[in-house]
């Protein structure tokens, strides 16, 4: 369960520290105050893309932090075997993203990698974004959505690499069909292609390491003297006392008020706290200093790999992050061309052989999909009856394209899925990309999130303006169904709707401020009182009336009584 997050300088907001708790947790506010931000910051802290454009203007550098308790236990086992043990149960999260593309992260204060916190937060927080109704109209991912509800991890890794095996026996067979002219062209060409690529080396992101490298090398002098400046503003160098000797002054001063007045006391201790930063970032920008590079030949030097590395990209027609995969299919063609003493009749005899087993193995994956998605339509079904859609009809479709042992295998098999629905009594099934309306497809992907998320034991479920086209009597449906949902699990939900307001357990405002020019994001736990106010907000806009305040007084009570 996701206990505290800590946000740092991500767009609008400068600063937050929100605790969270279990059940259902809303976050509400206006239009633009920074309520999906926080998606985002928490998207970041579980090893999710993101763009320096996140960053706070004129800042160079933002943080993520999170801490999780009540672990799952194959999340305690993963934690493990990556090396970080989880202390006292829990897990904490730290990321910091720099404006020049760099990541720091750590777990537990040890340093980690992206891949780390990508791996640990598939495990802990399921993430219901606002483009993923959109998702859910793209046929070519229904195969996707069935195949995670039928859990078919294993036979599909089964498939695969028989597929594979095909594949490869498939190119040995084209290689021996070559004439014999081309056989010896690309067995002349081939080694030195091979050995070259080798020779070079080139790992995958290394070209984009390079190029932040790059940019490192080509400032580092502004970047030195930046450093520099700060450190001597910090530590006072030949100048005399710098900021962190003064803070720490000013803390002992601060002591001998702190016997006579708490709040001097409080004041006391935030001051120790920053004179302790100080110090600690005095450390880290001489730390910083003395790793700064910016000697000419390591840029040469860099200049060169990017240039090696973008000449070998052009002369393979692959990127770079592509070069390590194309020099091994390089490799299987020179060994495909090195035994051309096999016989072509036994291949063919065991491609056949081969093919009849994928054949029968797809036909295994198609039974399994078939049963699945009748499962999945009378689940989603019966969801769907609870989100004010009674008579919806959800249906899973299972094509199979073979046929008399033909077959046009493919990574997943030789199926075609797609979801069809039909919301209105009397109507035909059809594809749900022609006919979900943005209220409809809201509560369907909620219903497959409901049915999907059954295994998803001790994860926390977030949602991103779940509510998109939802009004009435639809719109209470959704927030008993979040409400039924948090009984089991932790939910955080972004909301328009003061019907799934009044059913939270905990609500955040988001409000957004200007001071000096700057727009800054604050979140605030609610009373409710405040509560009752925000609902007020949420009916009737910025103008709250007694009428307003009344509605939200009664949603609330029937929330208590409910």
């Amino acid at each position: 369960m996701l206990r505290n997050l800590y946000i740092e300088n991500i767009a609008v907001i400068q600063k937050a520290d929100i605790d969270f708790s279990g059940g259902l947790t809303v976050l509400s506010g206006e239009t633009g105050a920074g309520k999906s931000i926080i998606i985002d910051a928490l998207s970041a802290i579980l090893g999710g893309r993101v763009s320096r454009e996140l960053i706070r203007t004129g800042q160079s550098r933002a943080c993520v932090a999170a801490s999780f308790t009540g672990l799952a236990p194959q999340v305690q086992a993963l934690a493990r075997e990556q090396g970080f043990e989880p202390e006292e149960g829990q897990l904490l999260l730290r990321r910091e993203i720099f404006a020049d593309g760099r990541n720091q992260c750590r777990i537990n204060g040890r340093p980690a990698a992206l891949s780390n916190l990508k791996a640990l937060g598939e495990l802990l927080v399921s993430i219901y974004g606002q483009h993923d109704g959109q998702h859910l109209m793209n046929e070519q991912l229904h195969m996707d959505y069935l195949d995670a509800f039928a859990g078919m991890e294993g036979p599909l890794e089964q498939y695969l690499q028989h597929y594979e095996a095909l594949l490869q026996l498939n190119r040995r067979m084209k290689a021996l069909n070559m004439s014999a002219a081309e056989k010896e062209r690309r067995r002349a060409a081939l080694p030195g292609r091979i050995d070259e690529l080798k020779k070079a080396d080139v790992k995958p992101g290394e070209q984009e390491e390079l190029l932040s490298l790059r940019l490192q090398l080509q400032n580092g002098e502004k970047i030195a003297e930046g450093l520099a400046e700060a450190s001597a503003l910090l530590d006072g160098g030949e100048q005399g006392e710098g900021a962190a000797v003064r803070l720490a002054q000013a803390a002992k001063a601060l002591t001998r008020s702190a016997r006579y007045s708490a709040a001097a006391g409080e004041l006391e201790k935030r001051m120790r706290e920053l004179a302790l930063l100080a110090e600690d970032l005095s450390g880290d920008l001489a730390d910083e200093l003395s790793r700064l590079e910016y000697a000419p030949e390591r840029l040469e030097q860099t200049e060169r790999r990017l240039d090696q590395i973008s000449r070998l990209c052009v002369k393979h027609g692959v990127s770079a992050d592509e070069l390590e995969e194309h020099l091994a299919a390089l490799e299987d063609e020179l060994a495909s061309l090195d035994n051309l003493d096999d016989s072509l009749d036994e291949l063919k005899a065991q491609y056949a052989e081969m093919r009849a087993a994928l054949y029968e193995e797809a036909g295994r994956l198609h039974a399994l999909r078939l049963e699945a998605a009748e499962r999945l339509s009378r689940q989603v079904e019966q969801e769907l009856c609870g989100l004010d859609l009674k008579h919806a009809r959800f249906q899973a479709e299972v094509e199979d394209l073979r046929s008399e042992n033909q077959a046009r295998f493919t990574k997943k098999g030789t199926d075609n899925v797609r979801f069809l629905l039909s919301a209105n009594a009397g109507e035909d099934l059809k594809p749900l990309a022609k006919v979900a309306s943005g209220g409809e497809l809201s509560r369907i992907m909620l219903a497959m999130k409901t049915v999907l998320s059954a295994g998803e034991q001790g994860m926390s479920a977030v949602f991103d303006e779940v509510d998109t086209g939802v009004s009435g009597r639809a719109a209470q449906r959704v927030a008993e169904k979040l409400r039924d949902m948090a009984k089991v699990r932790q939910v955080l939900c972004i909301t328009h709707l003061p019907q799934i307001a009044a059913v939270a357990d905990n609500h955040l405002l988001i409000a957004k401020t200007e001071r000096d020019g700057r727009t800054y994001t604050e979140v605030t736990p609610l009373d409710r009182e405040g509560r009752k106010k925000e609902i007020a907000r949420i009916i009737g806009g910025a103008v709250i009336t007694e009428t307003t305040l009344a509605s939200a007084e009664e949603m609330l009570g029937e929330t208590a009584h409910g």
